[in-house]
């Protein structure tokens, strides 16, 4: 019998598979998880091929390890998905596909217990009689779980631990007590085969529970409804809807209609935070939960616990989760009958990942819709330009939804405060609040309606400084200042993490009188308690919202009335439906009017449209008040008419003529070293390096330069840009750059990366 070898892909840097030697019979196919040694290790890899041959001496060759059969091979479709990733975005398919799988996956000594069958619980005749009549009457958890086990035939330890936090001590009381027991193997076979027959029955229909209250559609719902489930094959939306539009509720009738049509079939939503996870879930289980049953219904992101993911991300590769609802992580998941893909505020820079891979999910939600032949739809209200310029050539099909979804819901009135005036007026601003947006948060606070006050800047200010020798506070690892946050009474670098007490003195010049320069989000929480008495002002932002579950209950507290003043950053721009919500403030917007980045005013546009249609979404008249020294700047103007067309056709117009994005291609090489001439240096080598590859003559090659912050964490870096009118020349160019520059020497690390979002 002649021996078997795989090929292995693993995450490792070079662009290669890795042969091994296979024992087993049969020998594990391609797209099994393998666990193989690595140098001195163990790691998990991915078999990519299978072969009776091999060009490694066969005393070189090492042996499988071990084969995850408990997970069911990655079909042929993924493995194109990551491959196709991988050339795209320059990396090793092994970089790929393992980052992309759960992390309990990715370790071979879990998958024993991973893949053990679950014990199942279900209530003894004892039980029945003796719960919930022997429970505390206020033990509303301990109820929800004896309820849930009276209903359903058994529970696994997930399923209870959803309904009471402490259900394994709980569960293991109760045995003790008789009341309950813990099923045999054969019988878990059963009762999930009960499962799923009732799943599949209750889906079959395609239709909703008749309990479930689902608001009429407006007669430009029903149509994007009505066309993206008629589409047929490969067909890319375009779902520009004014915020408040109602382009979620698309979202889920159009998920109706594909389940009406493919019952086994599987959805993906994209959302590009994490916080919008929460909100979205609910509205899929409420309409979609008792149709398809709790489980189908999964999450995920990187927030989430490792055994919660790879339970979440198993359910969605064996088909038994049919909605997948996720971050930008999620695009990679395995769902073998995905059917729709719907990208939500699809023009979020959060889809775009800044490190290891950097990869637009946005951008391979769309490949891989192609890949499989279905719908994809991108919705926002401000549309990135690349995909706006996409509808306007008809590559994509553009939907609109121009009008609120609420009958009485208007788009708010948008006016500008001119701070200039204000100042020759000598009516200034306290600590940044003008005296035109004091009075109007007095005046929701009398009228018992909730204002929200948007600055893009966390911390109380973003450095501190001595006026008498010209002082600032720099972090020592990074050229950076440092971020005050008063109330841990710590300068702390939002770069590298760096965090050292504030001083009682200047450390130049002794000088005790250091003050605050600029302001954040805890500056101007703590201004608003003082300018506008009696609100009650909750701010939300990364740092009050660092523990796990703190920004769902903050949220909360919002939507229940029991904040007057929200105050924070682009967390509460975008996704959130604050029903009570009348006035918005926008701080310090000028800030990115003069940025070096190209993007810089797509991105603030953006924004300010997001946070503006918060306010007034559920009938109270919205007003938005912008500070702001330019008030007749371009982009204010077309923010005050609320015209995103006119603002993206006239940006077009002019990256068009710059020769910018989406017009030309660009890709970027970073390099990290010891000290930025170093940097400095391996770019150079490296732009030599380009004359030796014959595509590069249609790539355009400019300076290498530092970088905005160059040094970060000890490290100095720099970026080399190319940039090419034609995506396959660009594309050819860097391939063929990859050996030459794994040549090199001199630097820490080095980075290319594709269609990069900040230059």
């Amino acid at each position: 019998m002649s021996e078997v070898f795989v090929r292995v892909a693993l995450d490792h840097p070079l662009p290669t598979l890795f042969d091994y030697r296979c024992a087993q019979s049969p020998a594990p196919g391609p797209g099994t998880l393998v666990a193989v040694p690595f140098g001195k290790r163990n790691i998990v890899g991915l078999v990519v091929e299978v072969s009776d041959r091999t060009e490694v001496p066969l005393e070189r060759l090492r042996d499988v390890q071990a084969a995850c059969d408990g997970c069911a091979p990655l079909a042929a479709e993924w493995l194109a998905l990551v491959a196709f990733a991988a050339d795209y975005y320059q990396r090793s398919l092994g970089e790929v596909a393992l980052p992309a799988l759960p992390q309990a996956l990715r370790d071979a000594e879990k998958w024993p217990r991973l893949f053990a069958a679950a014990p199942r619980f279900r209530l003894t005749e004892a039980g029945r009689a003796a719960l919930p009549g022997a429970l505390p009457v206020r033990a509303a958890a301990l109820r929800r779980l004896a309820e849930a086990l009276a209903g359903a035939r058994s529970l696994d330890l997930s399923e209870a631990r959803a309904l009471h936090p402490k259900a394994g001590a709980t569960l293991q009381a109760w045995q003790a007590e008789g009341w309950v027991g813990v099923e045999a193997d054969a019988d878990v076979d059963a009762a999930a085969a009960n499962r799923t027959g009732e799943t599949e029955g209750a889906g079959a229909s395609g239709e909703p529970g008749e309990d479930i209250m689902r608001p009429a559609l407006t007669e430009e719902q029903a149509q994007a409804v009505e066309a993206i489930a008629a589409a047929q094959g490969f067909s890319p939306f375009l779902l520009h809807g004014v915020t408040g539009s109602g382009k979620t509720e698309v979202y889920l009738r159009a998920i109706e209609a594909m389940f009406a049509a493919r019952p086994d079939a599987q959805a993906l939503v994209l959302v590009p935070e994490i916080n919008l996870t929460p909100q979205f879930e609910a509205a899929f289980r409420v309409r979609f939960a008792s149709q398809l049953g709790d489980d189908a219904i999964v999450t995920l992101h990187s927030a989430m616990a490792d055994g919660e993911r790879v339970r979440s991300w198993l359910a969605a590769h064996t088909g038994r989760a049919r909605v997948v609802l996720g971050t930008r992580l999620a695009v990679l998941a395995s769902m073998p009958e995905l059917a729709l893909i719907v990208v939500d505020e699809e023009h979020e820079p959060a889809y775009k990942q800044q490190e290891g891979l950097r990869y637009s999910a946005r951008d391979l939600a769309i490949w891989r819709a192609k890949q499989r032949g279905v719908a994809v739809v991108l919705g926002s209200a401000t549309p990135s330009l690349e995909s706006w310029w996409q509808a306007e050539q008809g590559r994509y099909r553009r939907l609109s939804l121009a009008r609120r979804a609420v009958a009485d819901a208007a788009l708010p009135a948008v006016r500008m405060i001119d701070l200039e005036e204000e100042r020759r007026r000598g009516r200034g601003s306290v600590d940044g609040i003008s005296g035109p947006l004091a009075a109007a948060l007095k005046a929701r606070l009398e009228r018992g309606e909730q204002s929200l006050v948007f600055l893009n800047r966390r911390g109380y200010a973003p450095v501190i400084a001595c006026d008498a020798c010209g002082w600032v506070a720099g972090c020592p690892r990074c050229s950076a200042y440092v971020v005050l946050h008063k109330s841990e009474h710590t300068l702390r670098c939002h770069h590298c993490g760096w965090e050292a007490r504030v001083p009682r003195a200047c450390p130049e010049c002794g000088n005790v009188d250091i003050a605050p320069l600029g302001r954040g989000t805890q500056r101007v929480e703590e201004t608003l308690a003082q300018i506008v008495p009696g609100a009650r002002v909750l701010r939300i932002d990364a740092d009050s919202t660092r523990r796990k579950g703190s920004a769902q209950t903050l949220f909360s507290n919002v939507h229940a009335g029991e904040v007057d003043i929200l105050v924070g950053t682009q967390m509460i721009a975008k996704g959130h439906d604050f029903r009570r919500v009348s006035l918005v403030g926008v701080l310090n917007a000028d800030a990115a009017l003069f940025s070096h980045d190209f993007r810089a005013g797509e991105r603030l546009f953006a924004q300010l449209m997001q946070v503006s249609g918060r306010a007034g979404r559920a009938g109270l008249p919205g007003e938005v008040l912008v500070q702001t020294r330019y008030p007749r700047h371009a982009l204010y103007h077309a923010l005050a008419r609320h015209d995103y067309v006119g603002f993206a056709n006239a940006t077009l117009a002019e990256r068009r003529d710059a020769q910018l994005p989406p017009f030309v291609y660009q890709a970027l090489l970073r390099a990290e070293a010891k000290t930025l001439e170093a940097a400095l240096a391996f770019l150079g080598h490296a732009c030599t390096a380009l004359a030796e590859i014959p595509s590069a003559e249609r790539v355009t090659v400019y300076d290498a330069v530092p970088m905005t912050i160059v040094k970060v964490a000890n490290v100095h870096r720099a970026q080399l840009l190319l940039e090419s009118a034609s995506r396959a020349s660009l594309l050819a160019t860097l391939r063929a750059w990859q050996a030459p520059l794994r040549t090199l020497k001199g630097v820490i690390r080095w980075s290319v990366e594709v269609d990069p979002l900040d230059i």
